[in-house]
């Protein structure tokens, strides 16, 4: 059963009425971050999809062996097979493996923390909150500070004294051409690394005495028992992304790719698996500037109706003396604050695209008004036949 605790709040009118005033403020800011978000959003997707045109005008196809100086400084495309030699390692553990990037995946055993809440509003505009705190042992990737918790006590983490991380082959090539980071980074296939009690000894050795470790399940475990942990065990795991074919669109520098950066500023440097053409490697970063365009445009809209909602607060809260009415209030401003942010978002971004994209608001602004005359001029005449026709009856 896992640990629980629950807590009772009582928050008088009139601190309640101070919170929401002062997060009027607060809501200025976030509609004033938002609006400013959504410019940049808009001119960024711009930037980055003509700078993306550009080098697919631009892309010169070569093979991966030999280097061409003549081609050094441009933007080229290249397939081939990654090749290294020296097998990849981890000096902390000992653990080995052959392929472009060796990650280090590090779990501990903590206390986590839950909540829920029920709020009540009482005759008076005062408000009771009821608060369980749930608390249970989990593995996690991350480190979590028991010292934020509710109840602290008996649920304390430790540190972790293993941290993740990404080694990456020094020697990787595509032909006649070195890989950096920027390039294996982007390699996919990762393939979990299989770990063996045969691996123990060395990876004992490597880690040094002081440690309890085990190996199961393709772990390291640190700890007594890995049956049953106990708060601070760790196990850990390896992920090995293998050579493979890749295509890669870069600036050639000598025998290294660099990003290519284009008139306006935008940075190309792509990365696909397998034998992919230039046009499609476009195509695809294009409709991922595109994604995160209208990703950021949501994000940015629900932000503003948030905004405008803690704009509005004070209202529901002056009104909850009467709890019904303020359950009524803060309907309407709910639904005010939803207008408010879906006018100005759409305001923001229709004007981010007549300062960006002139020609295209032009173009679309003069289809939609040419429809909407032809519907009218298509309405009139309709309304004109159905009069002479009512005349001669």
């Amino acid at each position: 059963m896992p640990d629980q605790i629950t807590r009772t709040t009582t928050t008088s009118w009139f601190s309640r009425v101070g919170s929401a005033f002062a997060g009027i403020l607060f809501g200025i800011v976030l509609i004033v971050g938002c609006v400013i978000g959504l410019a940049w959003n808009e001119g960024n997707a711009v930037k980055t999809a003509r700078g993306l045109t550009e080098g697919a005008g631009l892309v010169v196809e070569v093979p991966a062996t030999p280097v061409q100086s003549a081609n050094d400084q441009k933007l080229i495309h290249v397939t081939g097979g990654i090749a290294v030699t020296a097998p990849l390692e981890d000096t902390e553990f000992g653990v080995t493996g052959t392929g472009v990037k060796l990650a280090r995946n590090v779990e501990m055993y903590q206390w986590t923390e839950e909540s829920r809440s029920e709020t009540r509003t009482r005759l008076g505009g005062s408000e009771e909150t009821v608060t369980t705190y749930t608390y249970r042992k989990q593995w996690s990737s991350s480190a979590i500070d028991s010292s934020a918790f509710a109840e602290p006590a008996g649920h304390e983490n430790p540190e972790m004294s293993i941290e993740a991380t990404e080694i990456y082959a020094r020697d990787a090539t595509l032909g006649a051409y070195s890989l950096g980071d920027s390039v294996l980074s982007q390699v996919g296939g990762e393939q979990p690394l299989p770990l063996n009690a045969a691996s123990e000894e060395a990876i004992q050795a490597a880690a040094g005495q002081g440690r309890t470790i085990s190996v199961a399940q393709n772990r390291i475990y640190i700890g007594e028992d890995p049956a049953a942990p106990a708060i601070g065990d760790t196990r850990v795991s390896y992920d090995l992304t293998p050579t493979a074919q890749i295509s890669v669109v870069a600036r050639q520098n000598g025998e290294d790719f660099l990003p290519y950066r284009t008139r306006n500023g935008s940075e190309i440097l792509l990365v696909a698996d397998g034998d992919v053409p230039p046009g499609d490697m476009f195509q695809s970063a294009q409709d991922t500037n595109n994604l995160i365009a209208w990703i950021i445009r949501v994000v940015g809209m629900i932000l503003l109706m948030a905004g405008f909602g803690l704009i509005l607060a004070p209202l529901g809260v002056l009104a909850d003396v009467l709890p019904l009415a303020g359950t009524i209030v803060r309907m309407g401003t709910g639904l005010i604050g939803f207008v408010l942010g879906l006018i100005v978002g759409t305001v923001t971004i229709a004007l981010a695209w007549l300062a960006f994209r002139p020609v295209t608001t032009i173009i679309i602004l003069a289809v939609g008004g040419a429809i909407a005359f032809a519907v009218y001029r298509f309405g009139r005449g309709r309304d004109r036949k159905a009069q002479a026709a009512g005349a001669t009856t």
